[in-house]
């Protein structure tokens, strides 16, 4: 995972790159960015003017037994309406870059900032 660092405009482009590295640890470190922690100027209720982008998505490294055991839970609300979707399957349907930014989303606080935050984030593969 090398992290490049170059000014767009006001914003901050932070480049990760996934090749090799686990989707824990490379999500780890895109929320820590998205959240400002790099930052010298971090402010906790404040969305920094930073953008995160990951390449090489399709390059994480992941486990068969990772693969096979990760669920995804979901309730929509009704009697008998829990939904669970396993990491094999959301990889087979939509890619690794969702898997990813499930993870991210999953590691930004549920606050009225999150939605400002997750947008600042791209993946490719």
């Amino acid at each position: 995972m090398t992290t490049t660092k170059t000014q767009k405009g006001e914003r901050t482009l932070y480049t990760i790159d996934a090749a090799g590295g686990a989707l824990g640890r490379v999500a780890s470190e895109a929320a820590s960015v998205l959240l400002g922690k790099k930052s010298a100027n971090y402010m906790q209720n404040e969305v920094m003017p930073v953008e995160v982008e990951i390449i090489n998505a399709s390059k994480l490294v992941m486990t068969e037994k990772r693969i096979a055991g990760k669920e995804y839970t979901r309730y929509t609300g009704y009697p008998g309406g829990l939904r669970i979707t396993s990491l094999a399957n959301l990889l087979q349907k939509k890619g690794v870059g969702e898997a990813l930014w499930k993870a991210v989303d999953g590691m930004i606080p549920r606050n009225k900032l999150r939605k400002e935050r997750m947008k600042r984030l791209t993946i490719t593969d």
